[in-house]
């Protein structure tokens, strides 16, 4: 009834006292037959077999060439996995900026806790280059291209049925920011998830007639004292709830027609719409340590917005606009600047003699 004892004398003798490997005894086999009946040794056997294997997984990564000549790359796309509950999605517009558009997607698919990217494409007429990006692939992370039908400003805040996090990380097609600056920032935004949490706050001032103006954080000291103070976190990169995407949907009318006429400030809008929503200040300024403005490295000539003449005095516009529409000024002003040296902080950016 022993498996030694249905063996050849001799084999069965060798086999007394140790466990029979079926797999070892049929590679044994296999080399007497191809090495002309003669028994190797088990450690040349198991090279033999190692050898078999290796080439058969490199062979598996040579390129497949069909009939008609063509090669066809058998690199496929391979996601790493992350929780859309503990993640974020990256939602990025993007115009006439190819080039830039490629380093950033580059630089951003090695950033911890990020679940995919979603680029809002729009260059109306212009192919998406989602072919030239999966050319340089695999990448760890998807991209989405979503393909407009009209250049509009507002078309970043429109719902997306392919987000899947409860966190979205907004950014501008020109602003590269370090990995650490986002991990850090997101897990800043884990405590304040109903506030916009981002790097570039700004503020509204109010003049003594009564008009409010826009202005950055250092303009002015807002309410006295030695500090300064913000009231916005401007989105272009910044985090908030994906549930502020729909809510800016369902706003009148009016705030839609505003954006449009301008081109201009959605972001301001969207402030608004936390402050009202939260009745806190909307945002929580998170002072980076590394970002960038790369907006010269690209070839297009495109210029942001905030480069025309009258941007500072549109905006200051919006704000007077929006107060009117909302029928008062919801936002308040805050000065906690949360650093990655000294948690929390004071935005005192501004010192007075």
């Amino acid at each position: 009834g022993c498996r030694a004892c249905a063996l050849p004398a001799q084999v069965g003798s060798r086999l007394a006292g140790r466990e029979y490997r079926p797999g070892v005894a049929a590679a044994m086999r296999f080399t007497r037959r191809l090495f002309g009946g003669r028994t190797l040794p088990s450690y040349l056997v198991m090279a033999v077999l190692i050898v078999f294997i290796v080439g058969a997984a490199l062979t598996m990564l040579l390129p497949k060439v069909v009939e008609s000549g063509a090669v066809v790359d058998r690199r496929e796309q391979v996601y790493q996995r992350t929780d859309a509950q503990n993640s974020f999605t990256i939602i990025m517009q993007s115009y006439n900026r190819t080039d830039l558009l490629l380093k950033l997607l580059n630089h951003y698919q090695a950033i911890p806790n990020l679940h995919k990217i979603i680029v809002v494409w729009n260059s109306v007429g212009i192919k998406v280059p989602k072919d030239l990006w999966d050319s340089l692939g695999p990448h760890p992370i998807p991209v989405i291209f979503k393909e407009q039908t009209v250049n509009r400003m507002r078309n970043r805040l429109e719902p997306i049925l392919e987000l899947e996090t409860k966190a979205v990380l907004m950014l501008d097609d020109d602003i590269l920011i370090s990995a650490y600056d986002l991990d850090f920032a997101y897990s800043v935004w884990q405590q304040f998830p109903d506030q916009i949490v981002g790097f570039v706050p700004r503020k509204h001032v109010t003049t003594s007639s009564g008009i409010y103006s826009y202005g950055s954080f250092e303009l002015q000291n807002a309410l006295g004292g030695s500090g300064d103070h913000y009231s916005m976190v401007l989105i272009g990169a910044a985090f908030f709830h994906a549930s502020y995407l729909e809510k800016f949907k369902v706003q009148l009318p009016a705030v839609h027609s505003l954006i449009d006429k301008t081109q201009n400030c959605d972001d301001i809008a969207m402030n608004f719409i936390v402050a009202k929503h939260t009745g806190k200040p909307s945002g929580v300024f998170v002072k980076p340590v590394d970002m960038r403005n790369l907006e010269k490295d690209s070839n297009s000539g495109f210029n942001g917005m905030w480069h025309r003449a009258e941007h500072l005095l549109q905006r200051s516009w919006c704000l007077n606009q929006l107060a009117a529409i909302y029928g008062g000024m919801p936002l308040k002003y805050s000065n906690i600047m949360i650093s990655q040296f000294g948690f929390p902080n004071y935005a005192n950016h501004k010192t007075k003699s």
